[in-house]
């Protein structure tokens, strides 16, 4: 069977494996043969209800069986699904649903009445799907704008699905933006397709695999555990946790042989107490969405003794980009690894041309896996993906349509052996007493010491230093004790500012991340009433 487009992913693995477990989720377990029935009555509903081939909808729900069902049953329906992550708030939400123009959406009551007053904004909205029955309120009133019906009203109808081939565009993941709008990455089904068989073959995936979707499957790592589950037969365990130790029961519970998860869940999972069956079975953790720091890794690996580390580096504009293997890591832990199967990595200075060993330069992704670009806005678009340089290795000269890489914004190098190093993004580079700085490295080098459970780096201005380094954590340690132990870690340029602690733990954006990018937008900059080149720090 063909499994070129994204819910063939499902339906392959129904064909082999019809009565195995494909997921799981409070309390309720859906074979592949069941999953696959489901998503093509979905598929069949929606092009009945109204939607047509590439038209947006969006599903607004936690984790659960009718988001995985909604999410393929709409791309096997020739539409595109638009996961919006549960954390969001109405206008957020309706910011995205407005944006992508989306004609349906499927959601639950309780979210429907928090989102009511904000979807008058969505003046594309046609349809309205609750997976709840409606209430007596819902049936006696005149509807909205838009129509709302139930779950089982939709599935009621059927008709014939859209013709979809593997380069139309099936979805459209929006990043978080804390500083601005977020922007919508639009993928292919070929995009999403490569993706899962790659990351699938170097984690080794197969039948008999659990893995627990901890991470918001509207973020492109938490959706790649279903993918990469569906392309090899495994089970997806979905939780919506609410504290650390809920995860850590989950995996011991559950049997998981199988995690991923960013740098903060990871920190606050390392501090907890293992059971110790827990290494028998969980086969491998993989880490995403930035560096873990050493210390965690240390302390997970203590924990873990059989299981194997993989750490990654992706992003959404290309779905994932690098990993390191786990036989790697006690030589190169601060590595990012190499390029994944079937894509390949690209280290550029500004005019196109490779940097040489350990010269820092631009990663640049090219490959099956880029992405179509940004919903509506070309002008991002023309920023991020552009044309491969020739001078960049696999370029193919005299081509008359250019190949599109994408240029991801981040400063990495890579050393004589052709490991990648991640060094900051270009934007978020501190750029202090004529050195150029990267807040992940002055973070590693504290979180080392031990003194603080989480924290982030960042620069403002300042008239003397150009900007100054700023450290805002978390933990028991005195200001002057962080400070001193910085004075031992790392180099004069790299000494913070300002070392501000606090007793709560730092904000997040959506899907897990401390939210950097916040932190430096509400702090209050000391140094901006600096009268004169001749102030000095205090």
């Amino acid at each position: 069977m063909n499994n070129h487009l994204l819910h063939q992913l499902i339906t392959v693995s129904a064909a082999r494996n019809p009565q195995t477990p494909a997921l799981s989720s409070q309390g309720t377990t859906l074979d592949y043969a069941g999953l696959a029935t489901a998503v093509e009555r979905f598929a069949g509903a929606v092009v009945a209800a109204g939607l047509a081939r590439s038209e947006r909808l969006a599903i607004y729900l936690d984790k659960r069986i009718e988001f995985v069902v909604s999410v393929f049953g709409t791309a096997a329906a020739g539409g595109v699904f638009v996961p919006v992550n549960p954390l969001l708030k109405s206008d957020q939400v309706a910011y995205i649903l407005a944006d992508c123009d989306v004609r349906m959406l499927v959601t639950s009551r309780d979210r429907y009445y928090g989102l009511r007053d904000a979807l008058t904004r969505c003046p594309d909205l046609h349809k309205v799907v609750l997976i709840d029955e409606l209430d007596d309120e819902l049936k006696a009133h005149p509807q909205e704008p838009w129509q709302v019906i139930g779950w089982n009203d939709l599935l009621a109808e059927h008709a014939r699905t859209h013709r979809v081939i593997d380069t139309d565009m099936t979805a459209i993941l929006y990043t978080s933006g804390s500083t601005g709008k977020p922007k919508g990455v639009v993928l292919s089904h070929r995009n999403m397709v490569a993706g899962a068989k790659s990351v699938a073959s170097y984690l080794e995936n197969r039948p008999g695999d659990r893995l627990l979707a901890v991470l918001p499957l509207s973020f492109d790592a938490g959706f790649s555990q279903l993918t990469t589950a569906f392309a090899s037969g495994a089970t997806t365990v979905l939780m919506n946790y609410l504290l650390p130790r809920d995860v850590l029961a989950a995996l011991d519970a559950e049997k998981i042989t199988g995690l991923t998860a960013v740098p903060p869940l990871y920190i606050q999972l390392a501090a907890l107490d293992w059971p110790p069956s827990i290494t028998s079975h969980l086969r491998y953790f993989a880490n995403t969405g930035g560096r873990m720091p050493r210390t965690t890794l240390d302390q997970l690996r203590a924990h873990l003794p059989q299981t194997k580390p993989f750490l990654m580096y992706g992003l959404t504009e290309a779905f994932r980009s690098t990993y390191l293997p786990p036989d790697e890591v006690d030589c190169r832990p601060d590595s990012i690894g190499k390029a994944i199967p079937n894509a390949e990595i690209l280290v550029l200075r500004d005019d196109g041309t490779e940097c040489a060993a350990d010269e820092p330069g631009e990663l640049v992704h090219r490959g099956a896996l880029v992405g179509m670009g940004y919903w509506n806005d070309p002008a991002k678009t023309a920023e991020r993906y552009k044309p491969l340089p020739r001078a960049a290795d696999g370029a193919t000269n005299g081509l008359v349509m250019p190949e599109v890489a994408v240029f991801s914004g981040d400063t990495v190098r890579r050393d004589a052996e052709g490991y990648l190093y991640f060094i900051g993004r270009r934007d978020e580079m501190i750029k202090t007493s004529g050195y150029r700085v990267s807040p992940t490295e002055i973070e590693e080098a504290i979180h080392a010491t031990g003194l603080l459970s989480e924290l982030a780096a960042f620069g403002v201005e300042h008239p003397v230093l150009g900007q100054a380094i700023i450290v805002i954590g978390m933990g028991n340690a005195e200001v002057a004790t962080v400070r001193r132990a910085c004075q031992k870690a790392l180099p004069a340029w790299m000494q913070p500012a300002v070392i501000e602690l606090r007793d709560t733990a730092l904000p997040r954006n959506p899907n897990g991340k401390i939210d950097r990018k916040k932190l430096s937008t509400e702090f209050v900059n000391p140094f901006a009433a600096l009268a004169s080149p001749e102030s000095t720090l205090p």
